[in-house]
């Protein structure tokens, strides 16, 4: 069911802010880039601790929380609308986006060139601790950031059966107003247009970072040069997939698209992973693993007080506050697609399958990646360092053979994975300005297909000025802090309905009402 019901004060205000931020960027390009350095310098200073402290934490009361009898409540009624394998497939595929596909190429090379903990640039050392980081990254904490969001606003929809499927609902519901006065209702609109500037700024790194990449690859299959009138093409191609398939719905078009990049993805790294240095990839990547779990207290936790060499800030920092940004829609979609699940349930999912998957997608691609380094058929690293990423990409598939069949893949894969990201974004975002949305109701297509259109407004932008990485990074820092705040008051207010629904129930008796 479908309604059309709408927030135009919301709408309007966010449409204003969005329109005010794109025309600074592109009508002050050196300002914005400067402004933007000195941003991102000083919240991740001021922020950085506190952050770690924040991520770390919610791993160890999300095993806690899983283990203990409250894992066993059920979201909802009846059975799960979707299958494990396409609810995770929409789970992973909302989570990443196509970003993950040049990070998975290219990250290890920015730690191999400036590597933490006092390792030395271009060492053995440096090639293992790379690949480390980059497992961590992308692991535990990483969906830890998205399951803390998710499942105060999950228990608050399918269990309390509260109406609205917004992060100021569930504020409402926790502290169980019923009538809202002008300052609740001016707390309220301060929070969604959080949640909607916080949107913007991740999927900015997202569209930021994968468009051109994407542009890259074609341009070297059609023989052209790359051009922001292409990455212009690209985007409203990219678009119109994710717009069809926003308006025809969750079931219809973000569960295939999601399934069939779910298989594309998996199916590129068996074949990369068969005809690549199939032994180096299993050695690498186990070491990695191996390390990682070794040492997951200290890297969650490293700041280097004494060195400050800047890498936690410019990273670790950096992608808790990038994960935090997604946060949001991907808590949001994770509660549409999650009725009928434990909190168990997707607390194992979204902790181990969600880290899984992109273990074997960085360790297969990575690795690969960094082999052609050692091997010196490309040099990555050095690419990397002088601001050629996306050209690196294309020079390392070039070493595989049918290396025109492995780009095709890769572009498409690419695009699959910006399109069910953006997709998810603009349901939660169309959901956000829908007062009052209850189970079993939709925001209308139209107004889904309207958000599909302004999240390609400032990741344009961004790119007609040829933003920096840390220009892009920025907008990401901003809308995490605040958000960060939010997070935490829903969760302290999803223990208290846990006690108060629960408390006096045991394991048994709460698996009985199920």
């Amino acid at each position: 069911m479908q309604t059309k019901r709408l927030d135009m004060p919301l709408l309007i205000t966010s449409i204003t802010i969005v329109t005010a931020i794109v025309a600074g960027l592109t009508l002050f390009p050196e300002a914005g880039k400067a402004g933007a350095n000195h941003i991102f310098g000083l919240f991740t200073k001021l922020f950085g601790t506190p952050v770690l402290l924040t991520v770390f934490g919610a791993v160890v009361f999300l095993v806690g929380l899983g283990f203990s009898k409250y894992g066993a409540i059920k979201l909802g009624d009846g059975s799960p609308e979707y299958s494990t394998f396409n609810w995770v497939a929409m789970m992973v595929c909302a989570g990443l986006g196509s970003a993950t596909v040049y990070w998975a190429f290219c990250e290890w090379a920015y730690y191999f060139n400036a590597p933490p903990m006092g390792i030395a640039a271009h060492t053995d050392g440096a090639y293992e601790v790379a690949t480390t980081y980059n497992l961590f990254h992308w692991g535990i904490s990483a969906w830890a950031t998205y399951c803390i969001a998710a499942l105060p606003v999950a228990y608050h929809f399918h269990v309390r059966k509260n109406a609205g499927l917004s992060l100021s609902a569930v504020c409402t519901a926790i502290l169980n107003k019923k009538e809202t006065g002008p300052a609740w209702a001016l707390t309220c609109r301060i929070i969604d247009i959080i949640f909607i500037f916080t949107c913007f700024g991740g999927l900015s790194i997202t569209l930021g970072v994968s468009v051109p990449m994407v542009s890259e690859i074609l341009c070297s299959i059609l023989g052209m040069t790359p051009s922001f009138g292409f990455n212009l093409a690209v985007i409203l191609g990219i678009s119109a997939i994710f717009s069809l398939s926003s308006y025809v719905g969750i079931s219809k078009g973000m569960q295939r698209i999601s399934s069939m990049n779910t298989y594309f993805a998996i199916g590129f790294c068996l074949l990369i992973f068969l005809i690549g240095p199939t032994l180096f990839i299993v050695k690498s990547t186990t070491n990695a693993i191996g390390t990682m779990l070794q040492d997951f207290v200290k890297m969650s936790l490293w700041t280097d007080p004494i060195g400050e060499s800047g890498f936690p800030e410019g990273w670790t920092i950096f992608y808790w506050l990038y994960w935090i940004t997604y946060t949001p829609f991907v808590g949001l979609f994770i509660t549409k697609i999650s009725k009928g699940r434990t909190i168990r349930g997707v607390i194992l999912n979204m902790l181990v399958s969600g880290s899984m998957g992109c273990w074997f997608f960085f360790g297969i691609i990575g690795n690969f990646s960094m082999k052609t380094q050692l091997t010196k058929a490309v040099d990555v690293a050095g690419m990397v360092a002088s601001g050629k990423g996306n050209s690196a990409i294309v020079e390392i598939m070039n070493t595989l053979p049918a290396s025109s069949l492995f780009i095709i893949m890769f572009a498409l894969i690419s695009v699959l994975f910006l399109a069910t990201t953006l997709d998810s974004a603009a349901y939660t975002m169309a959901a956000t300005v829908t007062p009052g949305l209850k189970t079993g109701e939709d925001p209308s297509p139209m107004h889904r297909l309207f958000w599909c259109v302004m999240l390609a407004a400032v990741p344009l932008a961004m790119m007609f000025i040829n933003a920096p990485l840390n220009t892009i990074k920025t907008c990401a820092i901003v809308t995490a802090v605040p958000l960060t705040f939010i997070i935490c008051y829903m969760v302290y207010g999803f223990i208290s309905w846990l006690r108060e629904d629960f408390a006096d129930l045991t394991e048994k008796e709460i698996r009985a009402r199920g």
